[in-house]
């Protein structure tokens, strides 16, 4: 199964593409729509997203994520075995937070490009490629080379900002569960939003912040959106007190 991450957005022509690529060269492939709205341009958020989301990835599946404004430039492109997952995409951090919190890693640089290949759509003409043969099982030894490091390394560390807002109006942030424990009010732009366990446990309209079911915490309210209550956007810096 190749599971396919992006910022392409549901609605426009590139994941059609994608998916085009990889039953090229795979027609038996399961293709999984993981995620396409990933915050445009921003390799940072979504690595977090991406470690999020990792965590019920299946052993031996393929993640295709393609969060890449510096295609077509010099950043490299990766093959990525993390605890028995398999992840391709752009040396620009995407990658690297998954990396740095996996117990085992190996990584290869991405050394081959077919005949016509577009310069602005390695995800469809490089990536999407390369994902079809590994879940076909047919690792592509002839068009990598193994490397020890990435070039662009975000570590393991949480990201205690606004990562992701959904069409409810609900605000992701980079933070896990266990960083906050404790923790009661989240500040975020200067509001204090205090701590519930779910939405059915505030009233009507209520903010709250929780743990979601993807492990970060998120800001919301009960039946309302979040977002326009509190004028929020990705990059907002969030804090915690007791």
């Amino acid at each position: 199964m190749i599971q396919i991450f992006s910022d392409f957005g549901a609605q426009d022509i590139y994941v059609g593409q994608i998916k085009s690529a990889i039953m090229l060269h795979s027609q038996n492939c399961t293709v999984l729509d993981l995620f396409h709205e990933s915050p445009p341009f921003s390799p940072i958020p979504a690595a977090h997203l991406l470690a999020a989301l990792s965590n019920r990835f299946d052993v031996g599946s393929v993640c295709l994520a393609v969060v890449d404004p510096g295609v077509g430039s010099t950043r490299a492109g990766l093959v990525m075995l993390a605890d028995d997952v398999w992840y391709v995409g752009p040396d620009n951090g995407l990658l690297s937070v998954v990396a740095a919190r996996a117990r085992k890693v190996e990584l290869w640089r991405i050394q081959w490009a077919p005949e016509k290949c577009a310069d602005s759509f390695h995800g469809r003409d490089i990536f999407g490629p390369i994902a079809a043969w590994i879940d076909k099982g047919e690792f592509p030894h002839g068009k990598l080379i193994d490397t020890a490091s990435m070039d662009i390394q975000l570590g393991d560390r949480d990201l205690s900002e606004l990562i992701y807002i959904d069409h409810y109006g609900n605000a992701m942030t980079g933070m896990r569960e266990d960083l906050v424990s404790g923790a009661h009010v989240l500040n975020v732009d200067g509001h204090n939003v205090t701590k519930a366990r779910v939405f059915s446990d505030v009233t009507r309209g209520e903010l709250f912040w929780y743990v979601n079911s993807i492990g970060l915490v998120e800001i919301a309210a009960n039946m309302s959106s979040a977002a326009q209550l509190l004028n929020l956007q990705v990059g907002m810096p969030v804090t915690f007190t007791s």
